[in-house]
């Protein structure tokens, strides 16, 4: 099973994925899962993204199969240094950084605090500041998840899709739920995102439950390099909702990258 020792010796899963000639060297992806999630959340991009990049997903400290300490400081800044730890420990340089939800805030993070380790930076509906959609559901429940599925994945998922998020989600750590929360709760990328120098797409639906376009664009015309792209969708979880055009969007736009550089 691939997994890391943290320099606070906890073991970190992750899944390591390509699909291509098995002598080639692909570029390295690190994909960055959202709040409540696993590694698997990214099952929609492994197909095509894999034949192109060699993937890094892995699961977030207490979630899926990672470790967390009961003394691991639950913020954005120290899960960007889980994740540069981890590239530090598989002896990756850079990688293309591509986060989801709060994977998407934590990625941002990263690009800003590590911008040397960050080729490219792919935001699919990373909110700067606490989710007040989430924030409500958690306050009523535990399973904070199960009130606010249907609107992660659009009114056209199907109802096995929503008891496969929801049983994901439920095997998670009462623990790492709790924290995560805490860092979502105490979100304020605004003074970062000027710092992210890398290239940057950010991805959006137009009906999002959990920001509005507006305020999407708000804030994506803070990062100096990027661009807004908004996808037809009532989810507000679109790299699950509307994968196959992620995917499409964010290979074409790395593409767009490298052929300028």
């Amino acid at each position: 099973m691939p997994t890391v020792t943290l320099n606070d010796n906890s073991e970190l899963y992750y899944e390591d994925d390509w699909l291509g000639s098995p002598w080639a060297k692909p570029e390295p992806a690190l994909l960055v899962h959202g709040a409540g999630e696993s590694s698997a959340a990214w099952f929609g991009w492994v197909p095509r993204m894999a034949q192109r990049f060699r993937l890094l997903r892995p699961d977030l400290p207490g979630f899926g199969r990672s470790t967390v300490r009961d003394d691991f400081e639950w913020s954005l800044a120290n899960l960007a240094v889980v994740l540069n730890d981890l590239l530090d420990q598989l002896g990756i340089e850079s990688a293309h950084i591509v986060g989801a939800k709060l994977g998407g805030a934590i990625a941002m993070q990263f690009a800003a605090a590590y911008p040397g380790r960050t080729r490219t930076l792919l935001v699919c509906s990373g909110p700067v500041s606490p989710p007040k959609l989430i924030e409500a559901s958690a306050a009523r429940s535990r399973n904070w998840w199960v009130e606010t599925q249907r609107q992660r994945l659009g009114t056209d998922a199907s109802t096995e899709s929503i008891e496969y998020w929801n049983t994901l989600m439920r095997a998670a750590s009462p623990q790492a739920q709790r924290g995560v929360l805490k860092a979502a709760s105490a979100l304020n990328l605004a003074p970062a995102l000027p710092r992210i120098t890398s290239p940057t797409l950010v991805i959006t639906t137009d009906r999002s439950a959990l920001q509005s376009v507006e305020s999407v664009l708000d804030y994506q015309r803070k990062i100096p390099n990027s661009r807004l792209l908004v996808l037809q969708s009532d989810a507000y979880h679109v790299a699950v909702a509307k994968a196959d055009e992620c995917v499409s969007n964010v290979l074409a736009f790395i593409d767009e990258v490298e052929r300028a550089a």
